[in-house]
């Protein structure tokens, strides 16, 4: 029987889109698939802030942040916290993922026309021993152009192959199996859904109008994790992060349903780390939603007062920006899945960004015109369109009105102003100087000897029930469901390794769908900025290994 090609790639994201772009360097002829309409190309990472992982940049020089590999390498095993037989290859992706980042990885992008925003972000800062979790430096770098700007040149680089008759997109294509002939993952048979003109990002219809069955000398998998599917998230949720939350928002849209690792599983695929995942704690319900469930998270800078339910102030470090997974077991363990941040709006203004492309127009339309005037700006526009119309807003003058609103959004009134109040005012009693013995106050201060964060992210230490600083806001924090860190087990090939260790032959993973590389190169916790550049570093590597081996 002929190959209708030479590789088969299922999935048309990031990864997807990195592995055939390098597929068609080497002159290999490829079929890209997806279940999704073609509007939809570029999958999770259109909708993302653009973040990348870089280590001793030039934009980290330029903001005199002394970053290294060493470092980087620290911070990474630290927060991982590699525990598991299973983690060998993670560990090892690992390793090589930290030397892409310090290394091709920058230069290999700017050849490619992406470009970053010159103040590199603070995330995931950790409030450990040097040896925890959390990164000890500013890695993160928002791309010009966010989410669609990181597409774009992969993107570009697939329809140029198209133009050479070298790749054939097809779209609406549901895989429903993977099979195989002389021991070897050959065959992809499937579905072919009605077209849909749906806007990207929205559910499409599920009709089958037909079947396909195609052949190739190997298949490449890089169709995402599980976080549009709530019942899957449940199900390996891991008891170290308490009982699963009754509600949960999505931060990715329903068709990241995990169905292709059940699939490749069945086929003889080894899936790892299941009950590994990354899930936000800043999660606000869209005000005006694509998707069903549709949740934007907030990225926060260090000064909103962070509360449980019940209005008591999580513990040290588990402050806005510390510690993601941290807080999720914290929040967990209350009985309650939605926490509280308290704050007014001089820190709203300078420290509420909001993750997502069409959350910042002027970093994704490119327009520095854009953001001057995000920076000039009391409270910029699409976080005033929350203020203004998000259901888990709460804006008034004085803090008595503030709990009613606050306990008219709950099925309880659980908050009590007097004790509410005696929190906020012990916290204002530690501005009077600048020492104090309050850590969040003293991570203000500390957060401000950074350049970037005093520019643009962090408001100048002040008391939040100064009347010069309102009105006082509430904003209630849901549980948004986003990554898989687990997934299918790969080498350093990315191939795919069944439950004896050896490969499946034919079979390649990368992405979500491989854990970002390895089958979960983040162990537990993540630095953030590394998601997509997992799905870059990992499609990369199994577009030129699956070249090679057709050759």
């Amino acid at each position: 029987m002929a190959y209708d090609a030479d590789v088969i790639v299922i999935g048309a994201g990031l990864a997807g889109l990195a592995a055939t772009a390098e597929l068609v360097d080497a002159g290999r002829k490829v079929i890209l698939l997806d279940q999704e309409p073609e509007q939809s190309i570029g999958g999770q990472a259109h909708w993302s802030f653009g973040g990348l992982f870089f280590v001793d940049s030039p934009e980290q020089r330029r903001m005199r942040i002394k970053d290294n590999h060493a470092l980087a390498l620290q911070d990474w095993m630290g927060t991982a916290g590699f525990d598991r037989p299973e983690d060998h290859w993670p560990r090892q992706w690992a390793e090589a993922y930290v030397d892409f980042a310090a290394g091709e990885k920058r230069p290999w992008l700017h050849r490619q026309g992406v470009r970053f925003f010159p103040v590199v972000g603070w995330a995931e800062r950790g409030g450990y021993g040097a040896n925890g979790h959390g990164n000890s430096v500013p890695r993160f770098h928002i791309t010009w152009g966010t989410g669609p700007g990181l597409v774009a040149p992969f993107e570009r680089r697939v329809r140029e192959g198209v133009a050479r008759g070298l790749v054939e997109l097809r779209f609406r294509h549901r895989v429903t199996g993977l099979s195989g002939s002389a021991g070897s993952v050959d065959t992809v048979t499937g579905e072919v859904l009605e077209p849909s003109a749906i806007e990207r990002g929205q559910a499409s219809s599920r009709t089958v109008t037909g079947a396909f069955e195609l052949r190739a000398q190997a298949v490449i998998v890089t169709s995402g994790g599980i976080g549009g599917n709530h019942d899957l998230v449940r199900a390996n949720w891991p008891e170290r992060l308490g009982t699963p939350p009754e509600r949960m928002i999505s931060g990715v849209p329903a068709h990241v349903d995990g169905a292709m690792l059940g699939i490749a599983e069945e086929a003889g695929a080894r899936l790892i780390n299941r009950d590994r995942m990354w899930h936000y704690t800043e999660g606000i319900q869209n005000w005006n939603p694509i998707w069903d469930k549709h949740g934007i998270r907030i990225l926060p800078g260090p000064s909103s007062l962070w509360l449980d339910a019940r209005g008591n102030r999580l513990p040290v470090p588990l402050f806005p920006g510390f510690d993601t997974l941290g807080t999720l077991e914290h929040i967990m363990r209350t009985g309650y899945d939605y926490t509280w941040f308290v704050l007014d709006q001089k820190i709203i203004g300078k420290e509420f960004a909001l993750s997502g492309s069409e959350q910042n127009p002027d970093l994704t339309g490119k327009s520095i015109k854009g953001v001057i005037g995000r920076a000039r700006a009391d409270v910029p526009g699409p976080v005033k369109a929350f203020m203004d119309n998000g259901v888990d807003f709460v804006v008034e003058d004085d803090l008595a009105a503030l709990v009613r609103g606050m306990n008219a959004l709950t099925e309880k009134p659980l908050i009590d102003e007097a004790a509410l109040r005696h929190e906020i005012v012990a916290r204002d009693r530690e501005i009077a100087n600048p020492f104090t013995k309050d850590l969040q106050v003293m991570s203000i201060r500390g957060a401000r000897n950074y350049l970037g964060d005093k520019l643009i992210r962090t408001a100048t230490p002040h008391r939040i029930l100064d009347p010069k600083a309102g009105p006082l806001i509430a904003v209630r924090l849901n549980i948004l469901t986003r990554k898989t860190l687990g997934g299918l087990e790969t080498d350093l090939s990315s191939r795919v390794l069944t439950e004896g260790g050896e490969p499946l032959a034919g079979l390649y993973a990368a992405g979500e769908a491989a854990g970002f590389g390895g089958g979960g190169v983040h162990g537990y916790r993540s630095l953030e900025g590394t998601f997509l550049g997992g799905c870059l570093f990992s499609g990369r590597t199994a577009g030129r290994a699956a070249a090679e081996a057709v050759s």
